[in-house]
């Protein structure tokens, strides 16, 4: 028995595989599963029903709903879990005849979402999500509020806030839009003060629990100047981490970087989720090169790169440079992994649990970057040491020599800097 199965929530889980269903429907309760499990809950059964169309009234038909309801009678299921998105009238329908928890993909989703947002605007993010999706199944969701504790599918806004008229909750949606425009203000004041900073920045897209967290921690580590505490959670589970976290980085050519990683994505990811985190997803916007990180090893493979490449259609940044990144290759077999390559150009076979072509990655983030940097020697006077140590921080620098007119340097800056500290540069007989 699986340690503290007696204090996690007993759930049924329930798919549907369509006629045109393009998606393998185990591999999709697979992961139905894992974001159970990511809830606090775990699977004891589940269900899969093969059919023409969805039924509008039960989404699986009132016979198969009654079938279900003995099944949780059975295995003494507190909460049914549907593997895709259910109406109010399916919602309130299905809990009158089965008469227990019901919760749809979506639902569940945003659950998890509220368990582990920790920023404020991460919260306020999840809770506007959470209010767009409940407020039009009001009547479906008044059955199971009112029951008494808590659980999955119930976090967030809470029985109180559903309970009351539909001005209300939108009166919260807007107070709580008002609030994240005030918070996308001040990110957009840091955002100005990266690009200040003239370095380049390199932002990490990619499915959830493809290994995002744990390559930034890999790069963190390989730069010598980060200091260990500024490494991110790693936690083998779907969405383990949601808020966006912004590490420095070292290219080979001893160039720093900026790191910045983003929400994992996940097939059937709730519209309403997508809307509310379009402010934090937008950052993936400025960054200058995408790492499109890929778990190789699994069976899904062609379906969460399109899940994420659809994704990054929608944010509009398909023109950046994109490498695919094929992580955990230590558990598969190079010359079996196939995948469409109408959704990969760049690409690179890595394992960032055992640091495996790392340094390859870092030489093609240098090799892709979009910045064109040029080696100059600058004289800069003893009256504006300020800028050495800005040079001595932000990049390799070859040499540094003291005279009387200054100190000298000899580097490769980019092109802003280039056209920023011009007037410090002087001839070199050995650049051309």
């Amino acid at each position: 028995m699986e340690k503290g199965y007696a204090n996690k929530e007993k759930t049924l889980i329930v798919g549907i595989e369509l006629e045109d269903y393009t998606i393998n429907i185990d591999n999709s309760m697979d992961e139905l599963e894992e974001l159970v499990k990511a809830a606090g809950g775990i699977v004891v059964s589940r269900v899969i029903q093969k059919r023409s169309s969805i039924d509008p009234a039960y989404f699986i038909g009132k016979g198969k709903a009654l079938e279900i309801k003995n099944y949780c009678d059975e295995l003494d299921v507190e909460t049914v879990v549907f593997n895709d998105e259910l109406s109010g009238a399916q919602l309130r329908n299905l809990e009158k005849v089965i008469d227990k928890k019901i919760v749809d993909r979506t639902n569940l989703i945003l659950d998890i979402f509220a368990n582990r947002a920790t920023s404020k605007e991460g919260k306020l993010q999840v809770k506007l999500a959470q209010l767009k999706y409940r407020l039009p199944r009001l009547v479906g969701f008044r059955d199971y509020l009112s029951r008494e504790g808590g659980g999955i599918g119930t976090r967030g806004p809470g029985e109180q806030k559903l309970e009351t008229d539909r001005r209300h909750i939108l009166r919260e949606i807007n107070n709580i839009e008002r609030a994240l425009k005030k918070i996308e203000k001040t990110r957009s004041i840091k955002r100005k003060k990266r690009e200040g900073s003239k370095l380049p920045i390199v932002a990490l897209v990619g499915y959830t629990n493809a290994g995002k967290s744990t390559l930034m921690n890999k790069i963190i580590e390989m730069n010598e100047d980060q200091d260990e505490s500024k490494k991110v959670f790693v936690y083998d589970m779907l969405f383990a981490t949601l808020d966006t976290s912004l590490r420095k980085g070292k290219l080979p050519n001893g160039q720093n970087f900026l790191l910045t990683d983003t929400v994992g994505f996940v097939s059937k990811l709730p519209t309403h989720l997508i809307e509310a985190f379009k402010g934090t997803l937008e950052e993936v916007k400025y960054a200058d090169l995408l790492l499109h990180v890929v778990d190789a090893s699994n069976d899904d493979l062609d379906i969460q790169i399109k899940t994420t490449m659809d994704i990054l259609e929608e944010l509009e940044v398909l023109d950046k440079p994109i490498i695919t990144v094929f992580n955990k290759m230590d558990k598969v077999d190079i010359t079996n992994l196939l995948y469409d390559n109408r959704y990969v150009d760049k690409k690179i076979f890595i394992s960032s649990k055992y640091g495996t072509n790392l340094d390859k990655l870092l030489m093609m983030i240098q090799e892709n970057l979009p910045w064109d940097y040029k080696e100059v020697v600058l004289m800069i006077p003893y009256d504006k040491q300020s800028l050495v140590n800005y040079f001595l921080e932000n990049y390799q620098v070859d040499y540094v020599n003291y005279n009387e007119e200054g100190t000298k340097l000899k580097l490769s800056i980019n092109p802003e800097d280039y056209r920023r500290y011009y007037a410090y540069i002087v001839p070199d007989k050995n650049i051309q």
